[in-house]
């Protein structure tokens, strides 16, 4: 625990400093988890800062950054497959010519490429 508020005032004062430095890999991953977790002790949220604070313990017993990126490359194909169905549905329900259904196919649609752009953009974190 001692460690864990050291770590964290640790990234709080590197961030309050301004410093350029931005961490990559299993590092961002644990500094993700720690701003989530003085978030959920700020707003008495037990349950989810007892699930973080496991998730912290997996990331530092576990993580690495061959891992980390064999994770974020299957994530990255998963959105992919789920661009190219939605692209499928949409040109099924076009044949339709129902107009409401082909909006919310291209919804759909817009939501899966944002989440294929969101897990690309993770790769390089």
């Amino acid at each position: 625990m001692k460690k864990q508020l050291i770590s964290l005032s640790v990234v709080l004062c590197c961030m309050a400093a301004g410093t350029a430095y931005a961490a990559t890999g299993c590092e961002a991953k644990k500094q993700d988890i720690q701003q989530e977790i003085a978030y959920a002790r700020e707003h008495g949220n037990t349950a989810r800062l007892s699930g973080l604070e496991k998730a912290l313990r997996e990331a530092n017993e576990h993580c690495t950054e061959s891992g980390l990126l064999t994770e974020r490359q299957e994530k990255v194909a998963e959105k992919q497959r789920k661009v190219e169905e939605r692209e499928q549905d949409l040109r099924g329900v076009e044949v339709d010519g129902r107009i409401k259904k082909i909006e919310k196919q291209k919804r759909k649609l817009a939501e899966a490429r944002e989440e294929l752009e969101e897990a690309k953009a993770d790769l390089n974190r």
